[in-house]
């Protein structure tokens, strides 16, 4: 392993700022927009094209990942994260400007575009000015831009457009990015060496198609029906066609090396895991609070937000374990502590206490941190210079597309156990969440709905504890060795 520009950027604590700033701009995007969605639908209508305002986002943002990981490795650092960044902050003022929804799904799109380079980009930077052992606590300030975002994205976000145009949600990036671009711009200095080499078109086109197409038909299989089938034997043409350009081309996007790395194949196998493991609790966690439990949408986001303060609690301890023992030891503590976690929501039942749904939601945290930054620093430490970049973003590509598949699978698994247990009922989940429609329901038939949408919750909290056990499987090929300089 090589550390090429590590201890030579002198004033490297504004290089970490300008990380921290851009992290943070892309971290709040999802949870502001999600408060003021409610009044922008009420100002540009298009109630029914809503859900596509959050799905372009992430499935753009998804496709360019990889991409921006190589293009990092072959054009440097800084000219791919100021290309990103440039159109990420273009598109933010674009959808303050947007007429109708469709054209806000437009503009989100191109945002999506430019946030594909900014969380590659922002860790691999890091990767590139610390060393070794001094990662692990600089990946410990970054994951703590989540758990702030997660807290104050919806207080912003309600704040904004109870007092403002809904439009300043967008617009606010823009002073944060040009601050992080500034600062990178003054003290970021790269080494030139091994610049100017081309990305093949062709590669990054099939790439884009086969995401593209398998993560529309995950996000939206709901909606599409049959022709999500369409998609995913377009997925599979197109990535047939991607693993055969990649055998033959003589700059491939994904370096041969990489997938004989028994760390970096953990590091991608781990974070699909975790971000299907993830889905379990941000996407169905609140259904449970929301509706089982009726409780409001802010006990919902407390309890989620434990999960956000756990995550980087457990980030930066993880450090200090991977000196005293090894990579090994810190992501299998981590595997079980999500165990745990996900095993206690299996405990909920109909008077559960909102605080023990909060705790689950930490300790799932915490394992989340703990596995995640394991497995980024496993990986980024035993990886060259000249493939850091794309080793980074493969791995956090493969979060998102396990949060898609999480989504899907545990989505799915839910429909079927409500369409078993409620068959003469339609859309209960909506029925139980809707005060209107709740209250118009008998006490015997709330009741009956209530148990067997819990059990149906139950299956998908099964769901996201299988998957959290093969985290703990995957953590077995992570290097037994400590965390050195």
């Amino acid at each position: 392993m090589t550390d090429t520009t590590a201890h030579t950027v002198t004033h490297r604590h504004w290089v970490l700022i300008a990380c921290m700033l851009a992290m943070f701009m892309a971290a709040i995007e999802v949870t502001i927009v999600a408060t003021a969605m409610p009044t922008i639908i009420a100002d540009l209508g298009g109630f029914s094209q809503f859900g596509w305002v959050f799905s372009i986002y992430l499935l753009t943002q998804a496709v360019t990942v990889p991409i921006y990981g190589r293009l990092a490795d072959l054009w440097g650092r800084k000219k791919v994260f100021f290309i990103g960044t440039g159109l990420f902050l273009l598109g933010s003022v674009l959808c303050g400007f947007a007429s109708h929804m469709g054209w806000l799904i437009l503009f989100r799109a191109f945002q999506g575009l430019g946030a594909g380079a900014i969380m590659p980009l922002t860790s691999t930077i890091v990767a590139d000015v610390y060393s070794p052992k001094e990662r692990a606590g600089v990946q410990g300030w970054l994951s703590s831009v989540w758990g702030v975002a997660a807290i104050v994205g919806p207080l912003t976000g309600a704040w904004l457009v109870q007092h403002f145009n809904w439009a300043l949600i967008f617009w606010v990036n823009v002073p944060v990015g040009i601050i992080s671009m500034l600062l990178l711009a003054r003290f970021f200095s790269e080494n030139p060496s091994a610049r100017g080499q081309r990305i093949r078109v062709a590669g990054s086109v099939w790439l884009m198609l086969a995401v593209s197409a398998l993560l529309a038909a995950l996000l939206q299989a709901e909606s599409l029906g049959y022709w999500s089938l369409l998609l995913l034997a377009l997925a599979v043409v197109a990535g047939s066609r991607l693993l055969r350009h990649e055998r033959r081309a003589s700059e491939p996007l994904f370096p041969p090396v990489i997938w004989r790395s028994r760390p970096l194949l953990a590091g991608n196998l781990g974070n699909l895991a975790i971000g299907a493991a993830m889905m379990g609790i941000s996407a169905f966690l609140p259904t449970w609070i929301q509706g089982v439990n009726g409780g409001t949408p802010l006990q919902a986001g407390s309890a989620l937000a434990m999960m956000s303060i756990g995550w980087p609690l457990a980030s930066t301890l993880s450090g200090r374990l991977m000196q005293w023992s090894s990579y090994r030891f810190t992501a299998l503590l981590g595997s079980l502590l999500l165990i745990a976690g996900t095993a206690m929501l299996l405990a909920l039942h109909l008077g559960s206490p909102i605080w023990y749904a909060g705790l689950s939601a930490f300790v799932i945290g915490t394992g989340m941190g703990m596995t995640s930054t394991t497995f980024l620093l496993a990986v980024q430490n035993n990886a060259e210079f000249s493939i850091r970049g794309i080793c980074t973003a493969s791995i956090m590509f493969s979060r998102m597309l396990g949060s898609a598949l999480g989504t899907a699978v545990m989505g799915a698994v839910l429909n079927y156990n409500l369409l078993l247990r409620l068959p003469d009922y339609r859309d209960p989940v909506q029925q139980i969440m809707s005060h209107p429609q709740r209250e118009r329901l008998t006490e015997g038939g709330l009741q009956q709905m209530l148990a067997e949408i819990a059990h149906s919750l139950h299956w998908v909290f099964a769901v996201s504890l299988v998957i959290a056990c093969a985290s703990l499987l995957i953590s077995r090929l992570v290097p037994a060795q400590k965390l050195h300089h």
